[in-house]
Order: structure tokens, then sequence, then C-alpha cells
């Protein structure tokens, strides 16, 4: 039995079509950091160590980032309306799958199979979204859809806080099922399916390389900070990342219909939007991923309280998509665009003086500056690139877009990452030098010590121990509070990196036809 569409006007079909697939996209990046708050948890029902554990992450990240180059073809080739009902499906029956799950290895193979349709879904989404709308309406277009982008993984830790500590860690997952049949059936009645090219081949030389040299390079970027950039297993990982990015390059330059189109670099704007887009990443993920390690590790947040405190700059970027959509088409996508970096580096800049005593709502109002900037930027430059795309190659274009923002996230927690081990030991070792036992301050803070103790009921020599103790934690906890400066501080040279990048941008106007024309400065 067939269902019957509902009678949808064609000049209101687009932004029905555009609520439907929100759904889809919400659910696939709410998925890459609602897991987070819970492998505690996990650790636990499963009896395994964090090593263990972390592949619960790793395997979703790395999946995604394979099979993301892949969805060009698979879109011009099957259709996008199939190529979204059948990513969102198995997304939905691997949430479902993942609740159920009995052992840390058997998560980890479900969390490969959700992976599977969640890396489908957001580059079809894009490509719907370009294939329905106008040049014209694409701003407004992006900034709704950008909704989900941009609040997905800032909601995540909050809802994943509540969900585990007053409901049950499962939750995480099987709150995705609902979800997903609603969204399955509504794409079902309206969407329509787009152009199908079934006469294309498929690239297998260059799947397999960018399938390898991706899953390698985000493995290295994972799994650095842990094993050692200087390790023989991270350089070889490189290593093989790079060779595998070489012959892959060769491959597309002379392959007749390659999986991921590579002549679209000679676009100006393509080109420098995606560099943008990539810095812009890094901006993103990386406040994503240091506020909330410092505010839980530093100042004792609990992940409920952290989730809280990040909420209101989530809600920030989300209010602030429709307005740069808006702005964008009023005086053009670049001055947005660079005014949102700007933002962006102000904000991270900001959080450069955070420290054990500043207070939330100092903290809140700096997040929501840099969400406002994000807010700003980060679907205008990506619609000032794609509308010089031509239609037919727009597949291919969304699917190199996300497999470049992929890298980019893992990169920038890695650099992160690195940055904070790196001067956490620098700062211990240069307190150490002018903090000595027999300094003034050391004898000053052991006296203080001593007293505190020895007025808490500690006696005898156990007093000089624990005061001591209070002096290299105390050292320990500077030390580690130096190093968040000096990652924020990299952070905003990064985003501030990207500003000046944005001003290789080309402003580009539309004549009467609707087609993106670029003009030169």
């Amino acid at each position: 039995m067939t269902i019957p569409r509902p009678n949808i006007n064609e000049s209101t079909y687009k932004w029905w079509a555009l609520g439907v697939i929100i759904i889809g996209g919400f659910m696939s990046i709410l998925d890459t950091s609602i897991v987070n708050i819970a492998i505690p948890k996990m650790m636990a029902v499963f009896s395994v160590d964090t090593d263990k554990a972390q592949w619960i992450l790793t395997a979703y990240m790395l999946t995604m980032g394979v099979i993301q180059p892949a969805t060009g073809y698979l879109c011009d080739v099957i259709g996008t309306k199939r190529m979204y009902l059948f990513s969102l499906a198995v997304f939905t029956v691997g949430s479902l799958l993942c609740g159920v799950a009995w052992s840390n290895d058997s998560m980890i193979v479900f969390r490969v199979i959700q992976a599977i349709g969640g890396g489908l879904i957001v580059p079809v989404t894009m490509s719907i979204v370009y294939q329905i709308f106008t040049p014209q309406e694409r701003n407004m277009a992006m900034g709704i859809w950008g909704i989900s982008a941009m609040v997905a993984p800032a909601v995540g830790p909050t809802l994943s806080g509540y969900l585990v500590e007053y409901w049950d860690w499962r939750w995480i997952f099987t709150i995705n099922i609902p979800v997903g049949i609603i969204g399955y059936i509504l794409a079902v009645l309206i969407l329509k399916e787009t152009p199908v090219f079934a006469h294309r081949k498929f690239d297998y030389g260059g799947f397999v390389t960018s399938a390898l040299g991706l899953f390698c390079l985000l493995l290295a970027l994972s799994e650095g900070v842990d094993e050692g950039w200087t390790s023989a297993y991270i350089l070889t990982l490189l290593y093989i990342a790079f060779a595998c990015i070489v012959l892959f390059v060769l491959i597309e330059i002379n392959h007749p219909e390659p999986i991921l189109d590579l002549s679209l670099f000679k676009d100006w704007n393509f080109t420098f939007s995606t560099i943008v887009s990539f810095i812009g990443t890094i901006g993103l993920y990386g406040g994503i991923f240091m506020v909330p390690l410092f505010m839980e590790n530093m100042r004792g947040n609990t992940a409920m309280q952290t989730g809280m405190l990040i909420f209101p700059s989530a809600a920030t970027a989300g209010l602030m998509m429709p307005i740069a959509a808006k702005l964008a088409d009023k005086f053009g996508a670049k001055p947005v665009v660079i005014a949102g970096l700007a933002l962006l580096t102000l904000g991270s800049l900001e959080l450069r003086n955070v420290d054990l005593d500043t207070a939330d709502r100092t903290i809140v109002l700096i997040m929501m500056l840099r969400s406002a900037g994000l807010g700003l930027f980060i679907m205008p430059v990506t619609v000032l690139g794609m509308n010089t795309v031509p239609l037919p190659k727009i597949s291919r274009a969304s699917s190199l877009n996300n497999a470049v923002r992929q890298v980019s996230g893992s990169m920038g927690i890695a650099i992160l990452t690195t940055v904070l081990q790196n001067r956490q030991i620098f700062h211990l070792n240069q307190i150490a030098e002018g903090f000595t036992v027999s300094s003034k301050p050391a004898m000053n803070m052991v006296a203080y010590g001593e007293r505190l103790f020895a007025h808490a009921g500690t006696g005898g020599s156990l007093v000089h121990i624990k005061a001591l103790a209070l002096m290299a934690s105390t050292a320990q906890q500077q030390s580690y509070v130096f190093a968040f400066d000096d990652a924020f501080l990299v952070l905003a040279v990064i985003c501030g990196i990207g500003t000046l990048a944005a001003l290789m941008l080309k402003p580009a106007k539309r004549h009467a036809g609707g087609q993106a024309v670029v003009i030169a400065d």
C-alpha cells in the first residue's frame, strides 16, 4: 500500500523539506559529543579501562571520516532522498543496538554501524539544501540548517549530563529511536527524489586511498597525545596517511569521475572558504573541548553544571544563524564572515584571562561572545564557497567540505591537548625552580599549611608532611591554570589566522538568473 504524499505547495515544499532533514542532521551531530559524558559510566558497567572505553568515541569518529568521501557518488547514483532514508535508518538501528549493548566490544561494533548512518547524513542533508534552494535563498536555508550543526555539539554535554545523572546512560542512544522513526516517516512523505546518474562509475582507487589515509590520519590525531607524537606507532600512521593522500591526489586528478572532485579547488572562493571553515571548525571544537575540561577538572564542576554553563552559548549560536543569513543577504557574506571570526578570536583571547576565581557569569558571557562569532561566520562562509559550484557537482563538493571539517575538528583537539600537556610540564618546572622548599614563599606556604592542619586536629610529623603535599598540589594546580591560559591563547591565534584568511574571499553578486558570480575586489 502506497502512502499518499501530502499536498504541499511547490513554493513551501523546500521549507518543509528543510525541517525534515534538520531532524537527521541534528541527531547525527549530537552523537559526536553526547557520549563523552557517559564514558565513565560505561567503563564501570563494562568493567574496562580508559584505553578500551575511548574506542567507543574513536570508532564513531573514524567511521564517519572514512564513509563521508563516498557520499557524493552515492547521492549521484542512488538519489539524495534514498540516501537520506538509508542513512537515517542505519543511524536509528545503530542507536537501538547501542542502547542494548552488553559489552565494550559490542558497543564499539554498534557505534560503527551508527556512524555509517551518521557519517552519511550531514553531507546528504547539505546536498539537499543546495539542490532545492536557489542561490538567493541559500543563506537563510543554511542559517536554519546550521542551527543543528552549531547547537548540537554544545547541547550534547548538557543533555548527556542530565540523562546520565537523573535517568540511565542508555537513554543517550535510545532517545534517538522515536525521533529517528518520526524523521524517517516524514522524509518518506515529504521529500522528493533528485535526478539520478546511475551511469557513473565508482572510483575504487580514490575511495580506498582516501578511506585509508583519513583513517590513519584521524587515528594518529586521536591517539598522538597518549602514545607520543614521536612514537613509532604514531609516525607509522602519519607516514601511511601521507602516502595515501599523495596517491589519492594522483588518482583523482587523472580519474574521469573522481570520488572527491579536487578540481573544485580551482575555484578561488571554494578554496578559501574551505580553508576558513577548516580553521573555524578548530575554533568551534577547541572551545567545546577546552572549556568543559577546565570547568570539570580545575573548578570541580559536575557534568550537569558544566552543561548548564555551556547551554547559553549554544542558544546564542542558534539565534545568530538566521541573523547572519539576513546580514549576509543585505551586506554580502564576506564582511559577516570577517566580523564573526573577529568575535571568535576576541572571545578565545578573553578565555585566556579565566582562572579558578573567575565568576561563572563571566565565563558564560565570554562563551556567548565566541558563539555569536561562530553563528555569524560558519554558514555564510560555506554558502559563499558553494554558491559558485555547478549544481551537478554539489554532492561531491558537500562530501569534500565535510571530510575537511572532520579532519579539522580532530586536529584542533589534538593540537590543544598537546599544548596543554607540554605547557603544564613547562610551567610546573618553572614554578619548581623559583619555589624551592628553602625559599621564603615556600616556607610561608608550608607554615600556613601547618597551622591549617594543626587547627584541623592533625598532630605530630603529619602536619609538616601534609603541608608539603598541599604546596605541591598548589603548584600542580597553578601549572595547569597557566597551561590552559596558553592553550586558549593558541586557540585565539588560530582563529586570528582564520580572520586573515577570510580577507582573501571575494564578494559575490548574483545576476537575474540566480547564478552566483564571484567578482574581484
